[in-house]
């Protein structure tokens, strides 16, 4: 979640655009005031109010801005043509240039499909006597918008009905370190003993990327998709991963926590692969790992997600040459690789996805200043939108103000923001954002001899 016009249209990735600030205007806004205010002594800068912040670009081609829109959200903005009207009036409001439409969530579609269960859309095509993500594709487009095709991969939220459970059975789901599949956890939630210590981070059934039926199939649904609507302008891959257990284990060789993948079927793959003993799903003992091949254990199930976006990438480029390809990504880098078997800043570096949104959802400015930092400077800076939780602040507008002000004043290309139906849900942050978005950049007027953002925008001129 559109080939640039400056390059060739068989060139694959992720094309950008240099730009440059004029001196002028950031002379213009050089000189503005901003009102500060600490809740804590370790909170970092932020706005109070509306009126005191102004953010963002002076125009739409100087800084890509995108959004989330849930499909089963409070707004459901696929459901009617009026709401697709609604959801294109807000971005042009809040000069969003990419729209991350979430159409695949827990099995079902909101597009036309044979692989996955189109009822959603079979309703909506009952109701409106049309395709509402084509009729948003086509409005988008003409209003210079980039649509991304948002999909739920791994996960099938609390659907156990979905087609690919139906037609390949229960060995699809994950299993946990103690032999348990999360299809037998009581609501999805994790069983004593262990409940009195762990806790799932986001209750659902999550498929297991080892086994090969799942990599077909999901390869096979995305495929489908990108084909039934060439006029999409990116795939965007969320719950990419395996799930998370609070507190997070550091990796099954401690012998403590509790971590994902222990199914027959991969447990044997991975024996037929590596011709290493695989470890048993039984309880462990802190400190005494399940098999002395806990590295290689851990590895390869962290290389089985890499190679399932490894495989979507070549598909979607193979028939959709320059189709953007991203990720919403974990934004804690060391847990995501230990505990989620996802290395997304290796598909970054590999070139399997073109752009990784770090999920920065936080309360804490600091903690969140120091993560947009680490991006901001590391090698694949120019790949790397920070994904704002905006949603945190519906009551407190001035603080979703400040945290888009530490995005673009260390230096993040774009944000991303979370959600669409909370910025539409809270009149007070949506006229707060819409205010302080209108006005010319904060970041270069605060720090003006900060380096500039590149600002590429592919796609659109």
């Amino acid at each position: 979640m559109g080939p640039s016009p400056d390059t060739p249209a068989s060139s694959p990735g992720f094309h950008r655009r240099a730009f440059s600030l004029l001196a002028f205007a950031v002379m213009l806004c050089g000189f503005w005031g901003c009102r500060i205010e600490s809740s804590n002594p370790d909170s970092e800068r932020r706005a109070s109010d509306a009126e005191g912040v102004q953010l963002s670009a002076d125009a739409r081609q100087v800084r890509p801005r995108g959004m989330w829109v849930l499909c089963e959200g409070s707004q459901r903005a696929l459901s009617q043509v009026s709401r697709v009207d609604a959801l294109l009036e807000r971005a042009a409001q809040l000069q969003v240039t990419d729209l991350f439409v979430q159409v695949y969530r827990g099995g079902r579609a909101w597009y036309d499909s044979d692989l996955a269960d189109d009822s959603p859309y079979r309703s909506i095509l009952a109701s409106n006597g049309r395709d509402t993500l084509a009729y948003l594709l086509e409005h988008a487009h003409s209003r210079g918008l980039r649509i991304h095709a948002w999909v739920n991969v791994l996960s099938l939220a609390q659907n156990r009905d979905a087609p690919l459970l139906r037609e390949y059975g229960r060995e699809v789901v994950l299993v946990d370190g103690r032999g348990r599949s999360l299809l037998d956890y009581p609501e999805l939630e994790i069983p004593a003993p262990d409940a009195a210590w762990y806790r799932m981070g986001t209750r659902g059934i999550y498929l297991d990327p080892a086994v090969p039926d799942v990599a077909e199939r999901l390869v096979a649904t995305f495929e489908e998709l990108l084909l039934r609507y060439p006029e999409l302008d990116g795939l965007h891959l969320d719950y990419i991963r395996h799930p998370g257990a609070l507190p997070f284990s550091p990796g099954s060789r401690f012998g403590v926590g509790l971590d994902f993948g222990y199914g027959s079927a991969s447990r044997q793959r991975f024996e037929r692969e590596t011709g290493l003993r695989a470890p048993a799903a039984a309880p462990r003992t802190p400190g005494n790992p399940k098999s002395g091949n806990a590295n290689e254990w851990d590895a390869w199930r962290r290389q089985k997600v890499t190679e399932l976006v490894a495989a979507i990438a070549r598909m979607s480029r193979s028939i959709r040459p320059g189709l953007t390809l991203s990720a919403a990504v974990n934004s804690y880098v060391d847990r995501a690789y230990l505990s989620l078997a996802q290395d997304w800043q290796r598909w970054l570096e590999e070139g399997s996805i073109d752009l990784a949104i770090p999920m920065v959802y936080t309360l804490d400015d600091r903690l969140l200043r120091y993560q947009l930092e680490n991006f901001a400077n590391g090698p694949e800076r120019e790949h790397i939108w920070s994904g704002l939780g905006v949603w945190l602040f519906k009551d407190s507008p001035g603080r979703a103000l400040g945290q888009l002000e530490i995005s673009q004043r260390v230096g993040i290309e774009a944000e991303v923001l979370f959600s669409y139906d909370a910025i539409a849900d809270s009149p007070q942050l949506a006229t707060a954002l819409v205010a302080a978005i209108s006005k010319p950049p904060l970041a270069k007027a605060l720090n003006p001899g900060a380096p500039e953002a590149s600002g590429h925008l592919p796609g659109f001129p």
